[in-house]
């Protein structure tokens, strides 16, 4: 489990491309200094297995799901991500409940500057808006926030100046894609309400979560 605090910006050094997957080499001085075969990063909001770690360099194999269906695919040598370890039993809970399994992704729209922050509108796929509530929670490429305001097809966040600094956010273009992970309270909330009604969703109306 996260909480979606990015612990630090790490860096794609290099992508391997499988007939159906990918293995990233990816370097994150924070993350390694206790990072072993097995444990499970957060890149970009997706839970990914270290599966080696070399210096300050670690390696996660990608299956072909998850780079189609997620902003991992979009990667490149170079680029930027958020990371964030998984949550230690003692640790400080700062943000929110982040299972590192992707719902969806979304589009940046705009951003619009503010004195010392900036407003980022986002596209907002109709299987997740019935999760999202102003001033609830949503977890974008991994990074814990507020919504500031909702619509029908479009989303705000209001980003601090730490927020814009240490994460990807502070980079992202409109355009560009981005990994949306809604509370998962508010779906385990929808299904009992559902049992006792006896009106389960159907398959289709459920969003697909990658992991």
């Amino acid at each position: 489990m996260f909480t979606g605090i990015v612990e630090e910006l790490g860096r794609v050094e290099e992508i391997a491309h499988g007939e159906d997957s990918a293995r990233l080499t990816i370097r994150g001085p924070v993350v390694t200094t206790d990072a072993a075969h097995g444990d499970s990063i957060a890149v970009n909001g997706v839970c990914l297995t270290v599966t080696t770690v070399e210096g300050d360099t670690f390696t996660v194999d990608v299956m072909a799901q998850t780079l189609a269906l997620t902003g991992i695919g979009d990667l490149r040598p170079g680029d930027r991500v958020n990371l964030e370890r998984a949550m230690a039993a003692d640790g400080r809970f700062g943000g929110h409940i982040v299972q590192g399994h992707v719902d969806a992704t979304a589009t940046v729209v705009s951003r619009t500057p503010g004195d010392r922050w900036e407003t980022v509108r986002f596209t907002l796929p109709p299987a997740l808006a019935r999760y999202l509530v102003p001033q609830g929670s949503i977890t974008v490429d991994g990074v814990s926030l507020t919504v500031a305001s909702l619509e029908d097809d479009t989303f705000t966040v209001s980003l601090i100046p730490t927020t814009l600094e240490l994460t990807t956010l502070g980079l992202r273009q409109p355009g560009e894609r981005v990994n949306l992970e809604v509370d998962v309270l508010a779906k385990y909330v929808e299904r009992m309400l559902a049992a006792r009604t006896g009106q389960m969703p159907s398959a289709t109306e459920e969003p697909k979560v990658i992991s």
